[in-house]
Order: structure tokens, then sequence, then C-alpha cells
């Protein structure tokens, strides 16, 4: 009998509860005083709320470079070194996988292959390693500016064949019962990988042996075409900004199909999208919530945001203007993150909405999260709705509001996810591969296939 389809839920380790009026509040009332975000304890205590409730894994975003200009909001801008937090927080912690941030970009891959490996053996199975290219930062490693985005990934695909190669190289059977390097077997099951490619040259093999539970499962951030076709190919899961339900359902639906042109299950890649919630006991609560965190987004600051997403001035332009395809620039205009420009232009050009539409819309106001304001019971509704649609495999929870709207769909929704049969009630497995649901030998699936 086939087992019941189930929701995977993760929980991005930022304070997205704090912003605009919000965070104001927050600071009057004395709620937060001690959720300092360069503090350990702060993402100790939230990756703890998170394994109470069963979730498969914490993950924490990051970015290389500080953009100056994110005064009141330090907390997205500047941030503790993402594997080294998690490494803190595998030992206060058991079951939750721990999902890290690392570029493609900017880094060596026989470093980054180490350190994954070491997350790995340190929580016992638990770590993931989330792909990204970039957006900015090429100014604090090279005088060049940043590749296209094509070129990005271009650079992707190889740095992750070796980072895969170099996990095999050093196969956990290569070790004694004891732990220690068997000679004897060294010599044939310990292999160099003899890399040389485009933009990498790496001997190997790696010196420290596989983890055996498995290799730590991949996530890729992004879902422009290019983020598409390397999701495909080598991620278990990607985290998509998804504004809306259909948006869902058509990258859930490429995705399935590009896998299987690349030789894989049409299940290989679940979809999580960012959840930016706005839980409160009612739904005026809710509401009240989200419009003072976003009360500082005026209509200059949300226009300047569609100059940069598209390149669009909408100045000059009344509220209930309509937007049109024919006043697109040219698609082909490099862009600083492709997805959140062909999400915003396919709305545009499906939909030709007011100004005052555009403006609202969580491309612009929200990194194209989808957004949900209610009750618990609200949410939850709305997040089965999507997963029997079809638009998502779960979600990476961004709580919004205050650190009580966590604590609602920590301790109230996620439980009754559990009593409908969409989510665990207790954990069955230790690693991260097991909450996932990965087989074993998935692990191993591409490493003939990089180059």
């Amino acid at each position: 009998m086939k087992q019941k389809r189930q929701l995977s839920i993760g929980l991005s380790l930022t304070a997205t509860w704090k912003k605009g009026d919000n965070e104001k509040q927050q600071k009057d009332t004395g709620e937060g005083d001690d959720l300092d975000p360069f503090s350990n304890d702060l993402f100790v205590k939230l990756a703890k709320m998170a394994e109470r409730a069963k979730l498969d894994f914490v993950f924490k975003p990051d970015a290389l470079f500080l953009q100056a200009n994110g005064q009141g909001h330090s907390s997205r801008f500047a941030s503790l070194d993402p594997t080294l937090m998690l490494t803190s927080i595998a030992r206060e912690t058991e079951r939750i996988g721990l999902v890290t941030t690392v570029s493609t970009s900017f880094n060596p891959p026989y470093i980054v292959a180490r350190q994954l490996q070491s997350l790995h053996w340190l929580s016992q199975g638990r770590a993931g390693w989330n792909i990204v290219t970039s957006l900015g930062g090429s100014e604090n490693f090279t005088s060049e500016p940043m590749p296209s985005s094509e070129e990005r990934y271009e650079k992707a695909i190889e740095f992750t064949g070796i980072v895969c190669k170099l996990w095999a190289s050093y196969p956990y059977d290569a070790l004694r019962a004891g732990g220690a390097a068997s000679e004897g077997n060294a010599d044939r099951r310990i292999e160099a990988i003899h890399h040389s490619g485009k933009y990498f040259h790496v001997e190997g093999p790696l010196n420290l042996p596989a983890h055996p539970s498995g290799t730590p499962p991949l996530f890729q951030a992004g879902a422009s075409d290019s983020g598409r076709n390397f999701a495909a190919l080598v991620a278990d899961a990607i985290f998509a900004s998804i504004p809306d339900m259909a948006s869902g359902i058509e990258l859930r639906e490429d995705l399935r199909k590009r896998a299987v042109a690349h030789g894989r299950s049409p299940d290989a890649v679940r979809v999580l999208p960012g959840l930016y919630f706005f839980l409160a006991d009612t739904r005026s609560e809710a509401q009240e919530m989200f419009e003072k965190a976003h009360a500082h987004l005026t209509p200059e600051r949300r226009r300047a945001s569609v100059r940069s997403i598209l390149g669009l001035d909408l100045e000059g332009l009344s509220p209930d203007q309509q937007v049109t395809a024919d006043m697109l620039p040219d698609a082909s205009e490099p862009v600083r993150s492709r997805t959140h420009a062909d999400l915003l232009r396919k709305y545009i050009v499906n939909r030709q909405p007011t100004v005052g539409e555009l403006l609202s819309r969580p491309e612009v106001v929200n990194s194209a999260h989808w957004v949900a304001v209610g009750t618990v019971e609200d949410v939850m509704q709305e997040m089965i709705t999507w997963f029997e649609a079809g638009a998502m495999d779960g979600v990476i929870a961004l709580p919004g509001g205050s650190l009580h709207s966590l604590e609602l769909f920590l301790e109230e929704l996620v439980p009754r996810l559990a009593e409908q049969g969409l989510f665990r009630s207790e954990y069955t497995g230790k690693t991260l591969r097991e909450h996932l649901r990965i087989e074993s030998a998935e692990g191993e699936r591409h490493f003939s296939k990089f180059t």
C-alpha cells in the first residue's frame, strides 16, 4: 500500500518577524529583548522549538556582502557564518536537520566538501547543503563584475559535481570497525578524482570519510530557467519564491518534467516555497500585524523596488493606471534576480494590473514569498489547499509579525497537520535523509553525470 504523501517543513533561522512597526512595538513592550540576532542563544532556542514540533530541518540563508543601506534591519543584512552557527546547534539538538547555505561562486569546492562532511559527522547525519550561486558580493572576491546567471549555474554544476565526487572518494567502508583507516583497503577504495574542468582543478581524494548515513541532501535556491535545470539535475529540494498557487503548480509540474528528462524520478525534487505567515488568535489581529510589518514600505520605496527588479520606471503613473506588457523593458536586459524578474514580468503580461495592484505584489514587498495572514485554521487550510493542488511539497516557515506567530505555527498548526496525517507526530529517523524520505541509494545518483 502506497504511503500517504506528507509535507516537508523547515524553519528559516532568521528574525523575519522583526520588520516595520512590529519591530518597534516589540522593543517598546520588551518582547524579544533577549533575541540578539548575533547570539547563539537565539538560534539554539529557535532550533529547539522546531525540533519539539518535529520539523524536518532548520535552514540558514546567507549572503557574502553587507547591504550598507539596510539600516533598521540588521538581522537581514548581517549574520553569523551559517555553517559555524549550525555546527554549534548540532551540539544542542538531537534529531532536527541542519541546512547550511554555501555559494558556488566564491568558494573552493575542496574546502566546502570538507566543511559540509564535517557538519554531517558532527551532527550524525543531519547536514544539508543549500546551493546558491549568489546575487551579489563579487566585489569582495574579485575586481570583475558578477557573471551572468547562465555562467554562474554552469560553474555551479561543475562545483557541485566536484563536491559529490570528493564525498565519494573516501567511502565509509574504507574504515575499519574501530574507525581507523584500513591500509589494506585504502589503496583500492580511497581514490583521487583527478578533476580538471573549465573552472576548477581538484585532485582529491577528500581527507575525511563519508558518513554512514549517506551524502548530505542537496537543496537549491532559485527558479529561473537555469536554476530549474540545475535543481532538476542535482537537488533533493528547491527553496522557491512562489507568490501564488498558480506559480507553484507551474513550477512543480515543470520540475517534474525536467527531472524525468535527466533520468530521475518525477518526485525527486521537492518544491518548498517560503511561507511568510502572520498568525494570531483573530483575523483582525493578524491583519494588523501584516500591515505594521509593511508600513515602512512607502509608495516611493515600492516603485524603487520595481525599478530594481525589472528596470521598469513607474514614476508619474497614477495608482489606478494599468501596467501593460508593452511597457516592460527588453527581457534580455541583465537583472539582479532572474527568478523575481520573471515572476513579476509574467504577472504583468497575464494580468495587466494597475500600478496599485503591482505595488502590493509579494514580488515587490517581500521577495516573492507566499504570504498567509489569519488564524491557525485559516493558514492551515490554505496550506492544505496548495498541497492538494500540487503547488508545493512543503514549506520553509518564515514567521511574520511577532515571535508569537511562530509559536502558534509550531505549537498549534503543525500538530493539527499531524492529526490529519499530513505531517509526522514523532520522528521515525535520526538523519535528514530519513526525515525527507530519501532512499539511501539516491545519494550516489549523479556522481557519474558531473564533469
